[in-house]
């Protein structure tokens, strides 16, 4: 059993071709079979004629008249048929050697010459002949015994469409054949090759060589699929990079107030170190950051989880979110930041509020993050359609061109200070509501994260 994509391939064109090949002989076969029936049609014709020009003649002179039944003989030959006449009582009127014996020397020779007639040896079996009788006005007058010879012109000719007939189909078989057979290897190779190079890379990628690639070439369905292969790489291979630096971030996150708490601690055992209330504050403060930083994560497993229950309920977002910039403003404030809030009246949407205020708070501690002194925030919420949105915006220092497509990663931080993942929670947590964030920033103008909420009511 033929395993490859490229036998299959080749068998299924090999297969095709066939099929073409087989259906040109039937084609041949069938024209054939109607230039056949085309010349049993053109004989049947012309013995109607004959006998036609038989019985006007008796019907013109009233009789049988043997000189017309003479040049009606020689016409019949001259068409191809030899002829026999008889009368009601199967006397023999006429028949072609008589017709033709009587023609002057001249006029027979160029006959001879035309139809081929052999005279003098001709040997026809009486049965041969078809018999056809003849009528005028309802009465029977006598009977045309009539058989076919093949003119030697028409021998030709016939012999002639059949040759070529032959030749054609032989030439047909030959090079089509010939040709489908070597564009069918040319074909299979052409389509499996790139499919085999994305296999080969696939299995590279999965080895660890995140460099792998497939060159591209044309604008079909495999060239679109090998871009997307190459992209979906670069795209791992950023993934992968940025996994060993938020390990990196992560581990440093952690070493900070590990080390801190160990230096104290190691200093107050070899006494070093006073134990007084200063220095456990500051222990303290360490093990705070650390549970900060493994609550951090816990959240973001909580967002993550497929689990999550939402407690729905509806939320009036005007005096919500009010409540929500009373509760920033001193923040703002203290880093001369303005917050300003903008909402439509009744505007309400159908979510859990506690998750909600989460999406909020890691919003506008990332906007606080991102502006200086004198830069402004706002919070804007309205509707779109049967969507409601929360708009944050910022006169912050904005988000590069390339760091966008990481910005809700886990660990990734595009500002100083906090762990990187207050925009990978909002995320799943808008994700988890059925609606979604989007972002448009300009570095060193602003950004701008909209929370789209559906179920609007």
């Amino acid at each position: 059993m033929i395993k490859s994509l490229w036998g299959k391939f080749l068998i299924l064109l090999l297969s095709v071709s066939i099929i073409s090949l087989s259906a040109a002989l039937i084609l041949r076969e069938l024209i054939i079979k109607d230039f056949e029936e085309y010349l049993e049609g053109k004989s049947e014709d012309r013995i109607y004629r004959i006998i036609a020009a038989v019985e006007g003649s008796y019907e013109q002179y009233s009789g049988w008249n043997e000189s017309a039944l003479k040049e009606i003989t020689v016409w019949a030959l001259l068409i191809g048929y030899e002829t026999k006449i008889l009368d009601v009582n199967s006397n023999e009127l006429m028949n072609t050697t008589k017709a033709v014996e009587t023609l002057y020397p001249l006029m027979k020779k160029r006959i001879m010459a035309i139809t081929g007639f052999p005279f003098a040896e001709i040997s026809i079996d009486k049965e041969s002949f078809m018999s056809y009788p003849l009528f005028i006005g309802g009465k029977e007058i006598g009977t045309l015994d009539i058989i076919f010879i093949n003119l030697k012109e028409e021998q030709g000719k016939e012999s002639i469409f059949m040759k070529r007939s032959n030749r054609f189909l032989i030439m047909s078989l030959f090079i089509l054949g010939g040709l489908s057979i070597f564009l069918s290897f040319i074909l299979s190779k052409r389509f499996t090759n790139p499919i085999k190079n994305l296999t080969s890379s696939a299995k590279d990628i999965s080895e660890g060589k995140s460099n792998s690639r497939v060159s591209v070439s044309g604008n079909d369905e495999i060239s679109t699929l090998s871009r997307t292969f190459n992209m979906m790489a670069d795209n791992l291979e950023k993934q992968e990079s940025l996994r060993k630096k938020l390990t990196s971030n992560i581990a440093h996150e952690l070493r900070t107030p590990l080390t801190s708490i160990q230096g104290e601690l190691e200093g107050m055992i070899d006494g070093l170190i006073k134990i007084d209330n200063e220095r456990l504050l500051s222990l303290h403060e360490e093990t705070g950051r650390l549970k900060k930083i493994i609550e951090g994560i816990e959240e973001l497993s909580k967002a993550e989880a497929s689990s999550l229950e939402l407690k729905r309920q509806k939320i009036e977002l005007k005096p919500f979110l009010n409540n929500m910039k009373d509760r920033f403003e001193s923040l703002f404030a203290g880093k001369g930041v303005t917050l300003e809030f903008k909402c439509d009246d009744a505007l309400t949407v159908n979510a859990d509020p506690d998750k909600l205020s989460q999406i909020v708070i890691n919003l506008l501690s990332n906007a606080l993050r991102a502006t200086d002194k004198g830069g402004n925030v706002i919070i804007n919420a309205g509707s779109k359609g049967r969507e409601g949105f929360i708009e944050v915006a910022d006169t912050g220092s904005g988000i590069k061109k390339e760091e966008m497509p990481f910005i809700f990663s886990r660990f990734y931080k595009a500002y100083e200070g906090g762990l990187g993942l207050g925009l990978t929670i909002a995320k799943e947590l808008a994700d988890a509501h059925g609606g979604r964030i989007e972002v448009q920033s300009k570095y060193g103008k602003g950004s701008t994260f909209t929370v789209y909420l559906p179920s609007l009511k």
